[in-house]
C-alpha cells in the first residue's frame, strides 16, 4: 500500500504526534510525507525531521493532497493538531473542499487525524468508510466523526453570503491574522469577518487594526488564510543549520509577513519592515544563522511565544507609524525594482545607509543591538 501524509503546522510536529502517526502508518505500507502550510517548516527543522517530511516546497495543504493524488497513492492521510476540536475540523473541511476542486477524479481515500492525545481528537474520514478508520479510531482512542457532523456542526452557519465569514474557536485577546497580517484583536468567542469589494469592513467580535488593513489590501475572504492567536504554541529550542553559501555579500529586502521567508535562506542579510514581520521572520531566520536588520515602531502584536534573532541583528525603532514610509524609502533607494542587492560588502554599511535614510525623512529613532 502506498501511503501519502500531508502534515500540517508545527503543533502536530511539536506534539511528538507526527512522527508517531508516520511510523504507525509504516505498519501499512510505503509512506511518503510532506509539509502542508508553512509555519510548521521551523518546527520540521527543529525536530531534525527534514528527512522524513519533505519542506523543499511552500504549498498549501490541499496542494500536498493534490500531489499525492496526482502521484496515484491508496490512501492520503492529513495530521492536524487544531487549536480546538472546532478549529481542526473546520480547517480539515476547508481543506478538503479546496483539494476536491482541484482533482478531476475523487477516488482516492482521505482519512484526517485530529489533535491525537486529546479528549476531543478525532479521526475524520471525508470520502471513505475504510476499515482503517475504525482500527485508527481503536489504536489511537479517537472518536470517528463523520464529514456531515462536521458540516451540520459547524459549517452550515457560515452559508451567510460571500462577503461574511464566521472564525471558530477563537478566545478573547487573541490576534487576528489574515494571511500572515496582524489585521485586529479579538474581544469575544465569537468572530466574524465581513468584507466589501474584496477589502475587510468590518468585524464582529473583535477591533480592527487600520494599520493592519491597509497592509493586507484586497483579499478573497473565502480562500484567505486565517489564524488567531500564536502561529506556534511550544517553547521550544531552536536548531541552527546554516545558511546556504553565496560568494557576494547578499541583501534581501522582506515588506511582508506571508512572503516565503525560507527562500532568503542563501541570503547574508535581510531587511524586514513592520514589527511582526521582523518578529516572525527574525525567529525562522535563526535557523539559518542569517542576521536581519530590522525597520519597527513599537506596534508589536504578539503572534509566537519566543523570537529568535541571530547576534549581530540590528533592530531600528522607528517613529510610530513610519516603519512602512522608512521602508518604502530603503526598498526604493537600496533596491530600486529588485528584491536583492549586492552593493553592500558588511551589516555596517547597510546600517550606516538606513540612518542616512531615515535622517533624510526626518524621523526620529533609536537602534537595538543584538548581542
Amino acid at each position: 500500500m502506498k501511503i501519502g501524509v500531508v502534515v500540517h503546522g508545527p503543533n502536530i510536529i511539536d506534539s511528538g504526534y507526527a512522527l508517531k502517526l508516520i511510523n504507525l502508518f509504516k505498519e501499512y505500507g510505503e509512506v511518503s510525507v510532506r509539509l502542508g502550510g508553512t509555519m510548521g517548516r521551523t518546527a520540521v527543522i527543529d525536530a531534525s525531521l527534514e528527512n522524513v517530511i519533505d519542506i523543499s516546497k511552500k504549498l498549501v495543504p490541499s496542494d500536498s493532497l493534490k500531489i499525492f493524488h496526482d502521484e496515484d497513492v491508496d490512501v492520503i492521510f492529513l495530521l492536524n493538531y487544531g487549536k480546538s476540536d472546532v478549529t481542526g475540523q473546520v480547517f480539515g473541511y476547508k481543506v478538503y473542499n479546496h483539494y476536491v476542486d482541484k482533482i478531476d477524479d475523487n477516488n482516492i481515500p482521505v482519512i484526517q487525524i485530529e489533535r491525537p492525545g486529546e479528549e476531543d481528537g478525532s479521526v475524520i474520514p471525508w470520502n471513505n468508510e475504510l476499515d482503517m478508520v475504525d482500527e485508527m479510531s481503536e489504536k489511537l482512542n479517537l472518536a470517528v466523526v463523520t464529514p456531515e457532523e462536521v458540516y451540520n456542526n459547524h459549517i452550515r452557519q457560515d452559508d451567510v453570503g460571500i462577503n461574511q465569514r464566521i472564525v471558530h474557536g477563537v478566545s478573547p485577546g487573541e490576534n487576528i491574522m489574515v494571511n500572515s497580517v496582524v489585521i485586529g484583536k479579538t474581544n469575544s468567542d465569537k468572530l466574524t469577518l465581513i468584507a466589501k469589494d474584496n477589502h475587510i469592513v468590518d468585524i464582529i467580535g473583535g477591533e480592527l487594526k487600520e494599520h493592519g488593513l491597509e497592509k493586507l489590501g484586497e483579499v478573497d475572504l473565502e480562500s484567505a488564510i486565517i489564524k488567531t492567536g500564536l502561529l506556534r504554541h511550544a517553547k521550544v529550542k531552536p536548531r541552527v543549520i546554516g545558511h546556504d553559501d553565496c560568494k557576494e555579500y547578499k541583501v534581501t529586502f522582506l515588506d511582508h509577513a506571508g512572503e516565503d521567508v525560507y527562500k532568503f535562506r542563501d541570503s547574508s542579510l535581510v531587511i524586514t519592515v513592520g514589527d511582526d514581520t521582523t518578529l516572525i521572520s527574525s525567529d525562522i531566520l535563526y535557523r539559518f544563522d542569517i542576521p536581519v536588520v530590522g525597520i519597527t515602531d513599537g506596534d508589536l502584536d504578539k503572534v509566537v511565544e519566543s523570537g529568535f534573532k541571530v547576534k549581530n541583528s540590528i533592530i531600528f525603532e522607528v517613529e510610530s507609524g513610519f516603519d512602512d514610509v522608512c521602508g518604502q524609502d530603503i526598498k526604493r533607494i537600496m533596491f530600486g525594482d529588485e528584491q536583492i542587492t549586492y552593493d553592500y560588502s558588511n551589516i555596517d554599511e547597510v546600517k550606516d545607509k538606513i540612518i542616512e535614510i531615515i535622517k533624510n525623512i526626518n524621523c526620529k529613532y533609536k537602534i537595538n543591538y543584538i548581542k
